[in-house]
């Protein structure tokens, strides 16, 4: 696995911070209606991402494809941040020019293919793009990430099972944070392992500490060398947690703060700051110039979003209708 180092831990910090704080404005301007719909935030899952792009080869040969928690992963590959906040806003500059929103973040350029709000409906997608790669002999490796709750679709058993067989070079990635949309994975199921799940097609799977970026890192780098030498699909629980609802609407009823302030313990935010702490790679006045660059450069998306023109109106019949001489709906 490629080394980590005193500049992957400051890394992992400017950007699970950035992530953290691009997020949380997005909460703000959701409740004054400048988002619209539904906002999922990734509030503590960030090691999972963090550890992945790790290994994961970036610029589009390696690909990733997940649910509507979507916004922080494009960001992390290469995408604009600006272009996605103006996505979330429905704005032009958005990275579907602000048709497709919250929870369909989209760059096939950056090897990110959303973003999806059918509940593991990005499963099999996820398979079949791995087949394209094994197809076409690229050497790229899908990631497919999903949370707990998509892991009770029928879904998952039918792409499992055709993964296996075709020795798809895919690395399934169920992000088990407990609770699903509000149910907690106890009662879902006879048994709180989700990675036996994988047992059944003699998948190679695992549990992962999924708030950790190394124990994540090394996990994936394993399954990853897997896929590429031919060898086929891995299934990977990674264990975290969201600090905020499933989505903005979710008064969380099923849990306690106390709960939450537990977790918040073991933020990997906070972990990986330990380690630059205790192992000096940054004084506290660069520690601080860090929170100061990461504050500027949201505001900066923020008001690049603000100031984004809305989509013309025909826009939408531009981007439904492909055949120019579509006879139903004038085409420019």
């Amino acid at each position: 696995m490629k080394e980590i180092t005193k500049e992957t831990y400051i890394n992992w910090y400017k950007d699970m911070l950035f992530w953290r704080k691009f997020e949380d404005k997005l909460a703000a301007v959701y409740i004054q209606q400048k988002v619209r719909g539904f906002l999922h935030l990734y509030n503590g899952q960030e090691a999972i991402l963090a550890g992945c792009l790790h290994v994961m080869e970036l610029g589009g040969k390696d690909k990733m494809i997940t649910a509507y928690r979507n916004h922080v992963q494009p960001i992390g590959m290469g995408v604009d941040p600006k272009r996605v906040m103006a996505e979330l806003y429905g704005k032009v500059t958005g990275t579907s020019h602000g048709m497709g929103g919250s929870m369909h973040i989209f760059s096939k350029e950056k090897g990110f293919y959303g973003g999806h709000g059918i509940v593991g409906g990005q499963i099999p997608l996820g398979a079949g793009m791995a087949f394209g790669d094994k197809y076409h002999n690229t050497g790229g490796v899908t990631i497919c990430c999903f949370g707990d709750g998509a892991a009770r679709q029928g879904s998952l058993h039918e792409t499992f099972n055709m993964a296996m067989l075709w020795k798809l070079p895919v690395v399934f990635i169920v992000e088990n944070n407990g609770y699903a949309m509000g149910t907690s994975v106890e009662r879902t199921a006879n048994h709180q392992d989700i990675w036996k799940l994988g047992l059944g097609y003699e998948m190679p799977c695992g549990p992962v500490d999924g708030m950790d970026p190394i124990k994540v890192a090394e996990a994936m780098d394993e399954a990853m060398d897997r896929a590429r030498r031919g060898d086929g699909p891995t299934f990977l629980e990674m264990k975290t947690y969201r600090y905020r609802g499933h989505s903005m609407s979710d008064a969380q009823h099923y849990r306690t703060k106390d709960e939450v302030a537990e977790y918040k313990k073991i933020d990997p935010i906070t972990q990986v700051l330990d380690v630059i702490k205790k192992e000096e790679y940054l004084t506290e006045e660069e520690i601080k110039q860090v929170e100061k660059d990461v504050k500027a450069k949201v505001a900066e998306c923020e008001k690049f979003a603000e100031e984004s023109p809305y989509p013309d109106k025909q826009q939408l019949y531009d981007m439904v209708y492909e055949q120019e001489n579509y006879p139903f709906v004038k085409h420019k």
